[in-house]
């Protein structure tokens, strides 16, 4: 495994006021992911994994501390550029898949690569690639309803590394699923995070798949600790 520092978050801080009252979710919060590491995410309803992943993700800004992508600072980043690390270089992977309705799997995957600049040809040959190590090749020109949901999460997953990304977050990226399509996806997910290298924080309740991965982290106190399951 690379010793590559993909995600890194130091001193992180967020805090929401309620009334008179401030509700701290990180508290000078420490997390590093190398480069092709699977990092489960296990932590109870309302612990703040979801602000964790926002954060990670760049969707929300901390009230201090910095996170690193690929060991570039994006604390000084404006919205812009942010905007453009997301692209780039996040990848994300949620609950339910959120393709879109009109677009057949191999548009879906093709659309954030065109919306980098890549040119339509060279976006669906690598989403051709990608959508075949999912298993997806003899689907690729159906739409999202023509799809069974786990055919549906495998393709939201090649759309989040369609641009080589460093980082892949994923929110429960399996809980919609029966037991026996959440493994299909998950082993299908990890071989993927393993060839490509890219760092993974996988946000999940599922403990089984989680002591498959290679650790896994809490939130306790605001604090991101390690945690044995």
């Amino acid at each position: 495994m690379s010793q590559t520092s993909s995600l890194r978050l130091t001193g992180v801080e967020r805090h929401y006021v309620q009334g008179e009252s401030k509700l701290t979710i990180l508290d000078r919060a420490d997390m590093e992911i190398r480069a092709g590491e699977i990092v489960a995410l296990v932590a109870p309803s309302g612990a703040g994994k979801s602000t964790l992943l926002h954060i990670a993700g760049l969707l929300e800004k901390p009230d201090a501390g910095d996170v690193f992508i690929n060991d570039t600072s994006c604390g000084g980043l404006d919205d812009a550029g942010r905007t453009d690390m997301r692209r780039s270089s996040i990848g994300f992977v949620y609950q339910f898949h959120h393709l879109l309705p009109e677009f057949s799997a191999l548009e879906n995957v093709m659309l954030p690569q065109m919306i980098r600049g890549l040119s339509r040809k060279v976006a669906g040959e690598r989403a051709k690639l990608l959508l075949e190590y999912m298993r997806l090749g003899k689907r690729v020109s159906h739409r999202p309803s023509e799809l069974s949901g786990g055919e549906q999460q495998r393709v939201a997953i090649a759309r989040a590394v369609a641009n080589n990304p460093y980082v892949l977050l994923a929110d429960e990226p399996t809980g919609n699923l029966d037991p026996t399509t959440s493994q299909y996806v998950f082993e299908a997910m990890t071989a993927l995070v393993r060839q490509s290298g890219v760092a993974a924080l996988i946000a999940t309740h599922n403990h089984d798949l989680a002591r498959r991965m290679d650790r896994a982290v809490t939130l306790e106190g605001g604090k991101i600790v390690d945690h044995v399951l």
